[in-house]
């Protein structure tokens, strides 16, 4: 049996153990100390909350280290645990976080402009403890206590000297300095879990834990919510059969996607398994596929530190975010020390911890992510007091994630590597969960050989076209003129890639990459589901394939309305000032999570998505609203801003079943990688869809200005494509019954 990974770890902690004692020791005595108000409340709360931090991992290593495995070896029940996790996560739940040192306007009401913001950051890295300490890292909690104590002492000194607190600067200096010294303990380490199978936390919970006892949940430190014991749960109680399907779909499509782009997946032994806490049964048996596959598998949590986390997503595993709001507020925790010179040391780290692990960067095939939906979309609260990136700090992030993709293709070149992503649903999505779940397997595993054929269909008649041109009805004012490259020889070539059931799971669309002169118009959609956010009328204009200008009408309504008191801050009283303020706002959202902070983004894709099956299905049940984009992709043509589906792998050669090349690779930005790599990509690819219900036509125009009907009126009317239609007919007929109920 293979050792708990945090005996691997016990030589670091052993190192660190006097200092950790130390600062343990200093922070219990600050319970009996004298302290100025109101920063004393401050001090006191957090300290506790570090005393249980403490407590904590007291247990988890003596369990650990004992040779139990840190749940099963304790005496806690289900009841003792779920106890002890809310108790962990209670202050920044919604019920009470508007009372949390942890909420930027709360810290600022009470501890002042300026000092609230800055301790307000302080606390929430401090609440990574709470992994730190189930995964046994000993020196992450140590620098944190040590942080922690160095900006009260600045307060104490301060005290001592009558004065009512330290200047603002010492406490930026000293938190600007600890992310910084310390990127070498927490970059490096993020990006060795990510490398390394040796750190198999995650790992040996999903493959040695007893999964009909849901404690072992509560193993991973995450906040386990009614979510994924519901998961857990219906994941238990379905089928073998089933479970075997699930795995296998997923890992099949990420060996298809190796085999379809021609890499040589024998080279590989390591895949990154992504997932949600519930869904451990699937994840086990796709370990086990993948293992015939002769890859380990490597499960890494979702990053907790401001340095590593990810303004908008995550990646790894993770349990249901225990307040989104608190997510949202803390996306840009990196204005406090983000600058020229913490991006150059940042990306120094990065480029050095690669080195180190270059070979498990070089045996790494790519990441497989199980995504989920189903969940209300998330009207965030734009906050005054949470921190935000000025302009040169958001042209210094972008500068540093162009930068830092560039050094991992240099370990991890694109064209070696691949990846899968598919999706099902959450409980949330209401009490047709069971059955939503059952279809979402059935629309998983769909014949890909019927739709291949239909999809080239399509193609052949796309690649007569220049251009493509697609309107839309019922309101929908999306008018946009999509360019096409030149065809040299059509029997060879052709703009379209046929994509089945392989990296995206399901199948069901043709995409390619634009040419972007010439590529212009509006794009409106009405509702969409990008990220963890839903946007209503979305509106973005092009030229010359670039985005313009772009808004939506998310804080519109409600400044209608005049609820000047939503806790979802989606707007204030209806006037002049707060539709201009509602206008800013949408425009900052979309700029924030669809254009990834960029003042302008390319079209980097246009599709057709072909699967009206799962479109039905989602008129059937009411979830077009919740559906994630990989799926709703596949209903409806879809424009991508960013980068190409190619990226740092352009000069590969893609070619379709029928034999023919894919030559639309590149488009004028992406060019510019022969030249100057930074004025290539944009480190982003967001894809929006127009759904059936809402497209009028899609017209392909050849040279001469003849065209070919590819839909009309939303329905299919290319010759060989009629029998995607019957999947609307249901989708229509379902709609109709429920209007006349």
């Amino acid at each position: 049996m293979q050792m708990d990974y945090r005996i691997l770890l016990q030589e670091e902690n052993d190192a660190v153990r006097e200092r950790y004692e130390l600062s343990m020791e200093r922070i219990r005595s600050m319970d009996t100390e004298e302290m100025g108000l109101p920063y004393g409340c401050y001090f006191k709360k957090v300290s506790a909350f570090i005393r249980r931090i403490e407590r904590l991992a007291k247990r988890v290593e003596e369990t650990g280290l004992s040779g139990e495995d840190g749940l099963e070896g304790t005496s806690l029940t289900l009841e003792a645990l779920q106890e002890e996790n809310y108790a962990l996560y209670q202050d920044i739940l919604p019920e009470n976080y508007r009372e949390s040192f942890a909420n930027p306007d709360y810290a600022v009401e009470v501890l002042g402009d300026g000092y609230g913001q800055l301790l307000s950051f302080l606390y929430t890295e401090i609440r990574a403890d709470i992994v730190y300490a189930f995964e046994m890292r000993l020196m992450n909690i140590t620098i944190l206590n040590e942080l922690f104590l160095e900006v009260y002492n600045l307060f104490a000194q301060a005290w001592e000297e009558g004065k009512n607190a330290p200047l603002e600067q010492l406490i930026k200096d000293s938190l600007y300095w600890f992310v910084s010294d310390y990127a070498e303990v927490t970059v490096d380490w993020r990006i060795r879990e990510g490398l390394d199978p040796a750190l198999s936390f995650g790992t040996d919970i999903v493959m040695k834990r007893d999964l009909t006892d849901l404690r072992y949940l509560y193993a991973y430190g995450e906040y386990v919510s009614e979510t994924e014991i519901k998961l857990a749960s219906f994941m238990n109680s379905l089928p073998q059969e089933t479970i075997d399907q699930m795995a296998s779909t997923y890992t099949e499509g990420f060996r298809k996607g190796f085999q379809v782009m021609g890499r040589d997946l024998k080279k590989k032994r390591t895949v990154v398994v992504e997932f949600q806490l519930g869904f451990e049964r699937m994840i086990r048996r796709a370990v086990e596929y993948f293992r015939e596959m002769g890859l380990e598998p490597i499960c890494y949590r979702a990053a907790v530190e401001s340095v590593n986390r990810r303004a908008n997503g995550r990646r790894g595993y993770y349990g249901t975010s225990p307040n989104k709001q608190y997510d949202y507020d803390h996306r840009y925790d990196s204005a406090l020390y983000m600058g020229n010179a913490f991006k150059e040391r940042k990306l120094a780290v990065l480029r050095s911890a690669y080195e180190t692990y270059r070979k498990e960067a070089a045996w790494c095939a790519g990441p497989a992510l199980v995504e989920t939906f189903g969940e209300e979309g998330f009207a965030p609260e734009n906050k005054k007091a949470a921190l935000a990136l000025n302009a040169h700090q958001e042209a210094l992030t972008l500068a540093y994630a162009n930068e830092s993709r560039q050094i991992v293709n240099q370990y991890m070149p694109g064209d070696e590597t691949s990846f899968t992503i598919i999706a099902f649903p959450k409980p949330e999505i209401g009490p047709d969960f069971e059955a939503v779940f059952r279809e979402t397997i059935r629309i998983n595993t769909l014949d890909y050989e019927k739709y291949q054929k239909i999809q080239q269909c399509i193609i052949q008649a796309l690649d007569e076209a220049g251009y493509v041109l697609i309107t839309g009805r019922d309101g929908n004012e999306t008018s946009m003129k999509v360019a096409l490259h030149p065809l040299r020889d059509r029997e060879k070539e052709t703009n379209f890639e046929n994509c089945v059931s392989d990296v995206n799971i399901p199948l069901g669309e043709v995409f390619t990459s634009p040419i972007l002169k010439g590529t212009e118009g509006l794009l409106h959609v009405k509702n969409v589901y990008v990220e963890d956010y839903q946007f209503r009328n979305l509106r973005m204009v092009f030229k010359d394939g670039k985005v313009t200008e772009y808004s939506c009408g998310n804080f519109e309504e409600a400044g209608a309305a005049g609820d000047a008191g939503n806790d979802k801050g989606a707007g204030a009283a209806g006037n002049d000032k707060d539709t201009g303020d509602a206008r800013r706002q949408g425009q900052a959202l979309v700029k924030q999570v669809i254009m990834r902070n960029h003042d302008w983004l390319p079209l980097g894709e246009f599709a057709i998505g072909t699967n009206t099956t799962a479109y039905a299905v989602a008129r059937r049940f009411s979830i077009g609203d919740k559906l994630p984009i990989l799926i709703a992709e596949k209903m409806g043509p879809h424009f991508a801003v960013g980068d190409t589906c190619y990226s740092f792998a352009e000069d590969s050669p893609m070619y379709n079943p029928d034999g023919r090349e894919v030559i639309a690779r590149d488009n004028e930005i992406s060019l510019l990688r022969k030249t100057d790599m930074s004025k290539a990509y944009f480190s982003c690819h967001t894809d929006i869809t127009i759904p059936y219900s809402e497209l009028g036509d899609i017209k392909a125009v050849r040279a001469d200005g003849s065209r070919i009907d590819i839909i009309r009126q939303g329905r299919f009317v290319l010759e060989g494509t009629e029998e995607l239609n019957e999947a609307l007919d249901e989708a229509d007929d379902g709609a109709a019954g429920l209007d006349c109920e």
